[in-house]
């Protein structure tokens, strides 16, 4: 039997549908890709082949630009938005901005690895450290409202490059379905005094059909209106802050929680396809209600939301706004918990 489930959180409904679960559409990579790829332009020894750092993670006596970093984020060299584009937005029958923004490339590891699944712990930790830092800078530019924070793994993820990468996308707006999300995540904390997702991560765990794994103050569960087969939530009940303001330990504890969900994943799965986002609230004063701004850090928490990319979407999704999932998230989190812990 399949059900219409409400998504308070992103204000959406999903078709949990088991009956559709054995479509022939299922697409997951047979294998991970060597460990080192001399034309790759993310592979530590061809810094040439990008444009210059931004920021690095650098073994004490490297240059910049060259070998010896742990990661190391530049430009796109393909840019959707760009940093020196001015800062105008032009109103009238036709209103636009111009293309003003951040587009940059966190190149996650020096080695070639393909899926994050290979990833030590301590990669993990550089990986957090490194979003964080440039969160942080970025934050500090006024003209920039909020950020992407985004990994495409996998051609079905829409991944252009096999190397493991990030990618943070800075806007002058905040997008109309984040702004809705934040100004109902206020609401939910000024009427019942408790952030919407530390309560449907209290409720989880009560029910505890559908949670995966805790680790110290996180919690990995496939949320109950999942939009994804086999999408899991992390995050906490605790208001642990933005990703800017998560502490050293906080990252120690998330790192393996993060590494050991994404490996129960591949054991169920294969080398699949996903897409990983971070939450990333307003940055800037004047882009929302200053209550919101201020109460941000009760009002919301930091999470990560891995979505597998195992079935295409189609004409009902796309003309709907509605998604069909075909594995109940109950029956993903049983085999998820039940799977071998590395």
């Amino acid at each position: 039997m399949s059900d219409i489930r409400y998504d308070p959180i992103h204000d959406t409904h999903v078709i949990i549908a088991p009956e559709r679960l054995h479509r022939p559409d299922c697409f997951m990579r047979e294998s991970e890709v060597e460990e080192t790829n001399e034309h790759c332009p993310f592979c530590e020894g061809n810094e040439a082949l990008t444009p210059h750092e931004i920021f690095a993670i650098r073994d004490n006596d490297s240059v910049a630009n060259e070998k010896g970093w742990q990661t190391r984020v530049v430009p796109n060299l393909y840019k959707a938005l760009q940093i020196e584009t001015p800062h105008q937005h032009h109103y009238g029958a036709f209103e636009y901005w111009k293309g003003f923004g951040a587009h940059e490339v966190i190149i996650d590891t020096p080695k070639h690895h393909t899926s994050m699944t290979q990833w030590s712990e301590k990669e993990v930790i550089f990986w957090l450290k490194t979003l964080s830092s440039r969160v942080a800078d970025l934050r500090r530019d006024h003209r920039i409202a909020h950020i992407s924070l985004f990994k495409n793994e996998g051609i079905e993820a829409g991944a252009t490059q096999t190397h493991a990468h990030t990618q943070l996308i800075g806007l002058p707006i905040i997008p109309k379905m984040h702004r809705a999300y934040y100004q109902r995540s206020y609401e939910h904390y000024h009427h019942h005094g408790q952030a919407l997702l530390a309560e449907k991560i209290a409720n989880e765990e009560a029910n505890g059909e559908r949670i995966v794994a805790i680790e110290g103050d996180f919690t990995a569960y496939c949320p109950y209106a999942s939009a994804y087969p086999f999408e899991v939530m992390i995050s906490s009940k605790k208001a642990l802050g933005q990703i800017d303001a998560l502490s050293d330990k906080s990252m120690e504890v998330l790192a393996p929680l993060l590494l050991r969900t994404l490996k129960k994943l591949k054991d169920q799965l294969g080398y699949f396809d996903f897409n990983l986002s971070i939450a990333t609230p307003p940055l800037q004063e004047g882009t929302v209600e200053q209550e919101l701004l201020y109460t941000v850090n009760k009002a919301c928490r930091f999470a990560i939301r891995i979505m597998p990319r195992l079935y295409k979407h189609a004409g009902f999704e796309v003309s709907t706004g509605i998604i069909i999932n075909p594995v109940s998230p109950e029956f993903a989190a049983k085999l998820l918990r039940e799977g071998n812990d590395e």
